[in-house]
């Protein structure tokens, strides 16, 4: 209680401290411009700078900080100059710098932030709604995304977005240049307008900074278009032009699978993907067989829960503009989870015989995105279709209404409708709203969700409510959630609904309510080693359906942010569970059914991140519900920069009960090898030995980028069972080879 009254001092106390030091961004585009004039001679992207249109153009520089402090400016400067053709929007960038970089990988898409770089982003529309990111690094390492511009609330960046721009850079003594050109009919805008929404942001991984042209207070994203300069055109922008890219494929596979008793068999495929710009604000995506052979599997983990982990999607089409769909809900319950598609529940494919994807603005304050993906028949799997639809609009200046469809309709025989009548269908639909006040610290927000299966009619709702504050040195939310037994999400994921029996061998659904509190205090020391650090305070109660307890969990967590990039953290986890049904953490008898304290304490470090050798260690020790749980996490990396990754994670549990429920060595090693032979020819080879899993697996992949978006990719994937040792359980071995056209 004390510790409680503590934290509500320090949130108050601290609000005052918190609003006074927010940034006014009303003037921004008229203190922040970019001028940029048409070019006078023909601009070869070559990183050199020397056409005479670079010589006419009117630098911007001086960088404010952003990252880890937003007080001041950058210590190395930066100078951007832009011009255009009839095709291309062009930006020369002078970063200065030492000649030596940190450089992470030459992958593409590879979280750029790591490395020392350089991003744009615009906004042609200049509304605020959406907008692009282009990023590039002293070796020429592209990135691109689409950015939402704040509508999900919750806005990641993930690269997902593919298309075709061009840079070169070159390194020098104590600077490195970047150029970039962007072709118009990538961007997507309206003609005759003058003023675009534009912004920079720097990654100075030496000094650990990372700064933006214009001032952004470091609890705001760097995208945040809020804060962006404008662009001024001395004359409106050439028309885009038609932007339609097809993007077929073909591949070549040899697969064999023990586990299940198949003959080893050869198999080929073909189909495409399509991408076309219906209008400046409207995107029309295509795909036809689509084929995702090339993603890499999932990162396994140990699961100490007594509920489903959630994994993210890795293929590509379903990540590209996923923001529009994801955005209901919150971590762990969700109405759309993009790998109940194609997926079924143990990650086995099931053929998508194709799909359609509408997405882009109706206008300046509305977005609309509508989906529908049909899957066909895998054994007992019958053929579905998903579909789903969602619109968001901005009201205000920063609040945002949303609402959507989703439906899971199932091509079933009459008799398997008798049989499995839940599996005939399930549709869900929502209403969301958050506001939030002009200077984006204060927020609000409440849900109400719905959901459809044959004969439910009661207990299938889901709906939550909650208010937070998100200053600089304070941060706290609490948000309240109610979830009702019967409501399902097909085309979602809902992870406490499920409970599993382990003594019956079933799965029981149970809905629950939820009260999630968040406070945390961070600190910004002048002087010494620390960059910063904070208390972080979380709460989690749950109670059941009809208003009995299940379960709390308290956590405090010191988190150390240091000048070099390093981390420390310590956290006390208390927590007291009824279970419900019996748990099993080991093959030995299931925990009864009954109440559980117990608490467990753990302690992480990271060290400097650009060092060539990287360690991230920890240890968690404690008890475990009527047991002891000790914990131990390593991993080592080491990069020969910039060509080579190498890596190890290792993990192990162990688990102890007392008689007779019993005890267990949980063990997870995963290796990792890249190799970045060029800017277009890599080599990844993933192993990861986990024997909670009981699964022992290689995945290796060959990637040749032989032109601009087209590749070729050359990947083997082998199962063994870690018990018995190395017993195959099935392998294949796939060549795929796709090509970007415009036409």
């Amino acid at each position: 209680m004390r510790l409680t009254i503590l934290f509500i001092f320090l949130f108050f106390s601290g609000l005052k401290v918190s609003f006074s030091q927010q940034i006014d961004n009303t003037n921004y585009q008229k203190d922040f411009q970019l001028h940029i004039a048409k070019s006078t001679d023909i601009i070869k992207v070559d990183g050199e700078l020397n056409e005479a249109s670079w010589q006419n153009a009117k630098p911007i520089k001086n960088f404010w900080l952003h990252d880890p402090t937003d007080t001041g400016y950058a210590k190395r400067n930066t100078e951007i100059r832009a011009t255009y053709d009839a095709n291309f929007l062009y930006l020369g960038i002078i970063s200065y710098d030492t000649s030596y970089y940190v450089i992470q990988t030459l992958k593409r898409d590879v979280d750029p932030g790591k490395s020392d770089g350089i991003g744009v982003v615009i906004d042609p529309v200049n509304a605020k709604t959406n907008g692009f990111l282009f990023v590039t690094n002293p070796y020429n390492v592209q990135a691109e995304d689409l950015l939402s511009g704040g509508f999900s609330g919750d806005d990641e960046i993930s690269f997902s977005w593919d298309n075709k721009w061009f840079s070169q850079t070159t390194r020098h003594n104590d600077h490195w240049i970047a150029e970039m050109a962007i072709p118009f009919k990538t961007l997507r805008y309206e003609a005759g307008k003058t003023i675009w929404g534009i912004n920079f942001i720097r990654a100075d991984l030496k000094n650990n900074e990372y700064s933006t042209w214009t001032r952004i207070p470091r609890n705001y994203p760097f995208y945040d278009f809020g804060y962006n300069g404008a662009m001024v055109w001395d004359a409106p922008p050439p028309p885009p032009g038609r932007n339609i890219s097809v993007i077929p494929y073909v591949t070549a596979a040899a697969t064999g699978n023990r586990e299940d008793g198949e003959k080893p068999d050869r198999e080929s495929d073909q189909g495409f993907d399509a991408k076309i710009a219906l209008s400046s604000k409207m995107n029309l995506d295509l795909t036809v067989n689509p084929n995702f052979s090339q993603v890499e599997v999932d990162k396994q983990v140990t699961n100490l829960t007594r509920f489903n982990i959630f994994f993210p999607e890795r293929r590509t089409f379903f990540i590209e503009n996923a923001d529009l769909f994801t955005q209901y809900g919150f971590p762990g319950s969700t109405p759309f989870y993009s790998r109940t598609i194609g997926l079924d529940k143990d990650g086995n494919r099931i053929p998508i015989y194709g799909g359609i994807r509408l997405t882009g603005n109706l206008d300046n304050k509305t977005r609309l995105g509508i989906l529908s993906m049909q899957t066909g028949k895998k054994g007992d799997f019958a053929a579905q279709n998903y579909s789903a639809f969602s619109v968001a609009r901005r009201v205000l200046k920063r609040s945002t209404i949303k609402a959507y469809y989703m439906g899971r309709e199932a091509f079933m025989s009459e008799q398997k409708k008798k049989d499995n009548p839940l599996d005939r269908y399930g549709r869900n639909a929502g209403v969301e709203a958050s506001f939030t006040n002009n200077k984006g610290d204060l927020q609000s927000w409440f849900a109400f969700h719905q959901s459809w299966k044959y004969k439910i009619t009661s207990d299938n709702h889901f709906y939550y409510g909650g208010t937070g504050y998100s200053g600089r040195k304070i941060s706290a939310f609490v948000n309240y959630s109610v979830t009702g037994t019967n409501y399902y999400t097909d085309m979602g994921f809902v992870q406490r609904i499920e409970n599993y029996d382990a003594a019956r061998d079933t799965t029981i659904r149970l809905g629950y309510k939820s009260l999630f509190t968040n406070v945390s205090y961070k600190m910004y020391p002048k002087t010494g080693s620390i960059n910063n650090h904070s208390i972080n305070f979380n709460s989690d109660i749950v109670w059941n359906p009809n208003g009995s307890f299940n379960e709390r969990i308290v956590e405090i967590l010191y988190l150390v942010k240091f000048k070099n990039t390093g981390e420390f953290r310590f956290g006390i986890n208390n927590q007291e569970t009824h279970l419900q049904f019996p748990t099993s953490f080991t093959d030995d008898v299931p925990l009864p059914i009954g109440t559980y304290r117990f608490t467990n304490y753990g302690a992480k470090y990271r060290s400097d991140i650009r060092s060539k050798f990287n360690l991230e260690t920890g240890i968690k020790a404690g008890s475990f519900y009527n047991g002891d749980l000790i914990q131990y996490t390593l991993a080592l990396a080491y990069r020969t920069q910039p060509w080579g990754n190498f890596s190890v994670m290792f993990e192990m549990d162990n688990l102890k009960f007392p008689y007779p429920y019993g005890k267990t060595d949980l063990f997870l090693v995963a290796p990792r090898i890249e190799i970045n032979f060029s800017n277009n020819l890599y080599w990844t080879t993933f192993i990861q030995y986990n024997t909670q899993q009981n699964n022992f697996n290689i995945n290796s992949r060959f990637q040749w980028r032989f032109k601009p978006m087209s590749d070729v990719f050359l990947v083997y994937t082998d199962n063994y069972f870690s018990e018995p040792f190395l017993k195959n359980r099935n392998r294949a071995i796939v060549i795929k080879m796709n090509w970007w056209l415009n036409l």
